[in-house]
């Protein structure tokens, strides 16, 4: 999930920098030192706005830098489990397909994509079901639900992220919008046995 959130922390403003006005550094270096880097919080941090500094800043002994406190208003990405994001079909693996939701990848796995027998054609990047011929192409626009989250700190886009689209009102929009149309499934219901 998307959030604005405000934080407060600290940038090192180098001392060859130190003759720069230092509103405008101390906004520059926020948003190189923040801005595409995840939390301690697991939060990737998309956008920092509104930055201002919270007080003089202090000098290291022998390191000669200025460590300043800084606030800023932060617009960050929390992948949650259960979370139902839209995204587009990136790459198409032997072993399922990629998608990019936001600034992040989750692998939907060749298991997890409809309840079908799935065909894999990497030559041709689609996804093909065996019964149903539904396909799953590179640039489709999906809906996914998020089931595993493992967020990579120091390589954002190494992260893993598994999700499904093996339910109702999940999948290809396509996909979605047909079933929409057929109406609600009806379930049968199992006559009791009488003994």
């Amino acid at each position: 999930m998307y959030y604005k959130v405000r934080r407060e922390e600290v940038v090192r403003i180098p001392p060859d920098r130190l003759g720069e006005d230092i509103d405008e550094l101390a906004g520059e270096l926020t948003r190189s030192t923040y801005e595409g880097k995840v939390a301690s919080d697991k939060s990737y941090t998309l956008l920092a706005t509104d930055i201002e500094r919270l007080d003089e800043g202090r000098i290291v002994h022998g390191d000669g830098a200025v460590y300043q406190k800084v606030a800023f208003d932060a617009v960050v990405l929390r992948p949650m489990l259960q979370e139902v994001v839209d995204g587009t079909i990136c790459e198409v693996m032997k072993f399922g397909a990629f998608i990019r939701f936001g600034p992040l990848d989750g692998l939907l796995h060749i298991s997890q994509v409809m309840d079908d027998r799935v065909d894999v054609d990497v030559e041709n990047q689609r996804l093909v079901g065996k019964d149903t011929k539904r396909d799953l192409r590179r640039g489709d626009r999906v809906r996914a639900r998020i089931v595993a989250a493992s967020i990579n700190e120091r390589s954002p886009r190494e992260s893993k992220i598994g999700l499904t689209m093996r339910q109702p009102g999940l999948g290809k929009f396509e996909w979605i919008e047909e079933d929409r149309r057929k109406g609600p499934v009806k379930v049968k219901k199992k006559k009791k046995r009488r003994r």
